[in-house]
Parts: structure tokens; sequence; C-alpha cells
């Protein structure tokens, strides 16, 4: 089975409903490809390997969260920017891209699938956009909790803990770059808070506030939506899907 560009296009916005969100860039279609779609190739990021990979695997579409075009980026078509549209363009694919959208879908985002992996359902939402989740929890302490994101995402994790080794009775988290949200997790009550990526600030509050930080990876924890989103569609649409991880370390 097939789809038409267009309706495609039109099944991901209700869904993910971009129009609600303040964003960095540009979510929907970000290039145009061939008009019928009938193979999904899904990953996080719009990069030459995955656009490679996708051209090897024969997809009319590509569906990522983190896309080409970003709020004041360089707008020349150059370098690696070039490199990738030259490959879009030539094999006629559609790139499809949603950004804060795709983190703060309450069932397929990312934050609700790093949620499920982790074994948490989140009755709580925080921060900017309400794009923080939050849940109940049961660890020992930071530690026994560090431990578990390790074991679960398959990956090392940076660990700020307290003085003290209280328990954890309530979890945040946000993905990917989402360190300036701790501070709302604070306030909204968490003993822990975990996301992707760790600046130099969030090592004293963690320290000067009791508050646990565990930074688990950009790619690693944003993994996740952009395969449930495009898994759903295609089993909504009768088309062929494929997730495809190009492995990033950060």
């Amino acid at each position: 089975m097939s789809i038409q560009r267009h309706d495609l296009l039109a099944h991901f916005d209700a869904l993910l409903q971009p129009e609600r969100f303040k964003d960095y860039g540009p979510n929907g279609l970000q290039v145009e490809g061939r008009g019928e779609i009938a193979r999904i190739v899904s990953g996080v990021t719009a990069s030459r390997a995955l656009i490679d990979a996708a051209i090897a695997a024969r997809a009319d579409a590509i569906f990522v969260h983190h896309g080409l075009f970003w709020r004041g980026m360089d707008g020349r078509v150059t370098g690696w920017m070039k490199e990738r549209l030259q490959r879009l363009l030539a094999h006629d694919i559609n790139l499809f891209a949603y950004h804060l959208p795709l983190d703060a879908h309450a069932e397929l985002g990312n934050n609700a699938q790093l949620g499920c992996v982790l074994g948490w359902q989140a009755d709580q939402r925080f921060g900017e956009q309400e794009l923080g989740f939050a849940a109940p929890a049961a660890f020992a302490d930071a530690a026994d909790l560090a431990a578990h994101v390790r074991a679960a995402l398959g990956r090392s994790v940076t660990l700020v803990a307290p003085e003290g080794g209280r328990p954890i009775r309530r979890v945040a988290w946000c993905t990917g770059g989402a360190q300036g949200f701790f501070e709302s997790a604070i306030a909204a009550g968490a003993d822990a808070f975990i996301t992707g990526e760790i600046s130099e600030p969030q090592t004293h509050l963690a320290r000067e506030t009791g508050v646990a930080f565990i930074a688990a990876g950009h790619h690693a924890t944003e993994r996740y939506g952009a395969p449930a989103v495009a898994a759903h569609a295609a089993r909504q649409l009768g088309l062929e899907h494929q997730f495809i991880d190009i492995d990033n370390p950060a």
C-alpha cells in the first residue's frame, strides 16, 4: 500500500500538533520528495549516514527528530548540508522532521517512550511548554537509579549524587539537551532528574539542593520517539517502516 505525501504530512501534523509549540526550526515536511509514499525509514537525526541507509533501504520518506534546518543557522547550501540535500533530492526522498512536538507527545513522544523504557508512567508535566515528565519511583539512592538507567539504555551515564544518599521516591526527566529544565524539576518535587546532557551549573545545583542529576546521552535518550511515531503511522496507513539507529556516543 501507499499514501500521498500530503496525506502522510496531514497524519503526522494531526498526531503531533506542531502548531502548539514555539520551536527552534520548522516542523513537518522539510524536504519534498516523491508524491507517493510506501516505505518510511525513521531515525534520530537526518545525518548523511542515515540518508545513505535510507537510500539503501529504498525509502520514500525519512522521519526524524533532528532535521536539517534550525533557527539562526547559516542558510548557504555548502559542505555537509549540500551533501545531505544532494542525496535526498537525487533519490526523491521526503524528509519529515518534528522536534519539540515529538518530545512532548503523551504516548509516542521521546519523553513518554523513555519513561516506558525505564519503567515509569508519568503523572505530572513541568517546565517550559510542559516538556518535562515526572513519576513516582523507588530506588535506594541516586547510585541505584543510575545503575538502572545505565542497564536500561545500555550505555554509561554521568551521575552527580548529592551527599547523604537519600532515597529516590520521585524522578523527573526530559530527553536530549534539557539540562536547563533542572531547576523546574527541583521545583516540581523531584529527588532526581534525568536528561541527555550536563552543563557546568548543574553539578553545583545538584550538590546544593540535594537533587541528583543524571546525564544519559542526548542520542540515547531520544532514540525512541521517532520509531514509535513512524511505526504507529505505518500501522494505521498500511505502510512499511524500518528504524535505523545510527550510533552516536553523544
